[in-house]
């Protein structure tokens, strides 16, 4: 009786892959299937699925074979159908067995079963598994060579691979597909590197890219995204970085003086994706400004005009900064880079203190003149961003003072609301004893006006204007000596404060702690730091440690 019962299942398993599924009554297989579990005739009936299911397997197989050129994915991905729609069939009338006796018997489940089967008897027969490697490489060279191919039969395939486990589609496809693409990469690199400039070679670089991420998009897993572009990536762009930013006549360097925008963008997207790309490319900016900016300051055509020297200064920093806002998303790896820079070559000529104060000097007294309040605004700003870079701020500010005291006897400032801004501006930058003394000449200017009004009624109008100029080189020297003279009792002070708070503290970290104190106004030099400690010995601020005489005391 139930072998009679297993033949009427094999029978139905049979048309079910022969597609004749009209004269079955589902309901009665169930209830035979059902049968034979219930008798203890489950191992019977899940040993003959198998060795039923294979037997068609092993037939579709030959059929798969036997299809010549571009029929062949066309017929493993019809067969691939028919086999599922079969499956789902069988796994209909088994459920009882899937429920039960599989549990019990820890065998593995109708579904999973029929996947296994089929990679077995298809996909992993040595005919099939090299043909369907290679097809499935093939189209995919073939698209990179611009050619159109179905993807839908693609994906389909692909598919197939992922449903039959992650390993299958690693193995047969995803590890081939990795290294074919490495070679094909390299070898483009190469002839790209040796026949393109450097903004063409990454415009096919950023197009290979896109075209990668679009492929898995349609027809690839998605999980092999990250792997395909990390070699596109490894061999387009980080094995030719170097080459590509000291490219002559189109690298970064001449992206950057021509304002290629879009060429730098694309550079900096890319670069981004692979290990210190963006270093790369931070490192040789930085060498070019610098070398930029040396010229600029050591030019001695360019320091006969102090205005200019500062105009070109600001220009090269309205440049650098639209380029960092345009190209390089405005990251802060550049914008440090640019400010240290500037920060380098400003300090290189002693006399852009001097210079800076003089460009304030030509712009308070006539360049703003008619200019809205917003205008005013933008270039004040722009001069504090010059003056943030200068470490002898208290030279700038020793001029500074001489250039306004003219402005204001001379009656030449062409906004006093703009000569305060400048003020407060610099108040909040260094604090109230960086200004107090600037401000100060607004309050003696206001009590003195009504004499100087009684002064020029009496004088009449045959007054060296006088006007801020360049220093010749004895009053250079003699301003940087009173600025000497101005140092000496600020480093004093800081040495005093911190050995009050400190008591008792080393040579080496003195100098480090007033040179951290007085940063924000100069940058003290250690000679004069040592001579200073030596004064303050020598009246009796400090003393050496009798024990250690690289240690210093402070006295009550």
């Amino acid at each position: 009786m139930l072998k009679k019962i297993w033949k009427i299942l094999e029978q139905s398993i049979h048309e079910i892959y022969n597609h004749n599924t009209r004269g079955l009554s589902f309901e009665e297989l169930y209830r035979n299937a059902y049968n034979m579990v219930l008798h203890k005739f489950g191992e019977k009936l899940y040993s003959g699925l198998v060795s039923t299911m294979t037997s068609h397997l092993k037939e579709i197989a030959l059929s798969i074979e036997a299809s010549q050129g571009a029929l062949f994915l066309e017929e493993l991905d019809r067969k691939w159908t028919e086999h599922n729609k079969a499956l789902q069939m069988i796994r209909d009338i088994l459920m009882y067995m899937d429920r039960t006796f599989i549990p019990s018997t820890h065998r593995t489940p109708v579904h999973e079963l029929g996947l296994n089967l089929w990679r077995d008897n298809i996909v992993h027969t040595v005919k099939i598994q090299v043909r369907l490697k290679d097809t499935l490489l093939e189209l995919v060279q073939k698209e990179r060579g611009g050619e159109v191919i179905n993807r839908g039969l693609m994906r389909n395939i692909v598919k197939m691979l992922m449903d039959l486990g992650s390993s299958v589609y690693q193995e047969d496809f995803e590890k081939p597909f990795l290294a074919v693409s490495a070679d094909f990469y390299r070898g483009e690199s190469q002839l790209f590197i040796e026949s393109c400039d450097c903004g063409n070679y990454l415009k096919k670089a950023e197009k290979r890219l896109n075209e990668e991420i679009e492929r898995v998009a349609h027809y690839l897993d998605a999980r092999s995204e990250v792997k395909i572009t990390n070699v596109v990536e490894k061999e387009m762009i980080e094995s030719q970085m170097t080459r590509l930013v000291q490219m002559e006549n189109s690298g970064l360097v001449n992206m950057l003086v021509d304002d290629k925008y879009e060429d730098l963008g694309r550079m900096y997207n890319l670069f981004r994706r692979v290990p210190n790309g963006l270093t790369s490319i931070r490192d040789v900016m930085t060498v070019h400004l610098r070398e930029t900016g040396r010229h600029l300051v050591s030019d001695g055509e360019r320091l006969k005009d102090p205005v200019d020297f500062v105009q070109r200064l600001l220009h090269i920093k309205d440049k650098h900064d639209k380029i960092i806002n345009l190209a390089f998303n405005n990251d802060k790896m550049f914008q440090n880079a640019l400010n240290s820079s500037f920060e380098y070559f400003i300090n290189l000529n002693t006399r852009s203190p001097e210079f800076i104060s003089l460009f304030v000097d030509d712009k308070l007294r006539k360049g703003l003149k008619g200019v809205s309040e917003e205008d005013v605004e933008i270039v004040l700003d722009k001069v504090m961003m010059l003056f943030r870079y200068l470490q002898e701020k208290d030279v700038f500010e020793k001029y500074y003072k001489q250039h306004l005291a003219k402005r204001l006897l001379s009656a030449k400032s062409v906004s006093e609301d703009a000569e305060r801004s400048l003020i407060l501006k610099l108040k909040t930058e260094c604090g109230y004893q960086f200004t107090s003394k600037l401000e100060g000449m607004f309050t003696d200017m206001k009590t003195s006006d009504d004499t100087m009004q009684g002064f020029y009624a009496a004088m009449g109008h045959e007054l060296g204007t006088v006007v801020a100029q360049k220093e010749s080189e004895p009053e250079k020297q003699e301003t940087r000596q009173r600025v000497e003279e101005d140092r000496k009792p600020q480093i004093e002070a800081a040495i005093v404060r911190i050995m009050k708070a400190r008591r008792v503290l080393d040579h080496n970290n003195i100098v480090a702690e007033v040179t951290k104190q007085l940063q924000t106004r100069f940058l003290p030099n250690p000679v004069v730091i040592k001579k200073r400690i030596e004064s303050l010995i020598e009246r009796e601020f400090l003393e050496r440690d009798k024990d250690d005489r690289k240690l210093y005391r402070y006295l009550a």
